[in-house]
C-alpha cells in the first residue's frame, strides 16, 4: 500500500476524491485517505465513455473486502476514457491512488474548480 499523501497540484472534493485538471480536461480518482479507509480495493465498475456526469454525483463504484462505496464526481463533465488498467486490477488504487486514476472527463464548467479544496484544506478536513 502506498504512503500517505496529498499531491499539491491536485484539487480535492469533500468526499475523498482528487482532480487533476488540464485546460478543460480533468482526470479523476480516490485520494489516499478514500483508498486507506476502503481497505483492499477487489473491483471497479466506472461509467460509459461519453456519459454525462454531475459534479457532486455518483459515477462509478469501488468495492473492497468491507464495502462498496460510490465514486463521487468532484467535478461535471462527459467522461472521455475510462482506466481500463484499474478496470482490470482495480488492486492498483491501493498501490498508487494518483496514478490508478479511474476516469478523464471534459469539463462542463471548468470555473467548478473554485469549488474544490486544495492539499492543505483537505487534509484539515480529513
Amino acid at each position: 500500500m502506498a504512503d500517505a499523501s496529498y499531491p499539491a497540484e491536485l484539487r480535492y472534493h469533500e468526499a475523498h476524491d482528487w482532480a487533476r485538471i488540464e485546460g478543460d480536461v480533468a482526470t479523476f480518482g480516490v485520494t489516499w485517505h478514500a483508498q486507506d479507509a476502503l481497505g483492499d480495493i477487489v473491483y471497479y465498475a466506472g461509467p460509459e465513455v461519453g456519459q454525462t456526469i454531475k459534479a457532486g454525483d455518483g459515477y462509478g463504484e469501488l468495492e473492497s473486502v468491507k464495502a462498496v462505496s460510490d465514486i463521487i464526481a468532484p467535478l461535471g463533465g462527459e467522461v472521455l476514457e475510462v482506466n481500463q488498467s484499474v478496470v482490470d486490477s482495480p488492486e492498483a488504487v491501493n498501490d498508487d491512488p494518483y496514478g490508478a486514476w479511474l476516469v478523464k472527463v471534459k469539463l462542463t464548467d471548468p470555473a467548478e474548480a473554485d469549488g474544490l479544496l486544495d492539499a492543505d484544506a483537505y487534509q484539515a478536513l480529513i
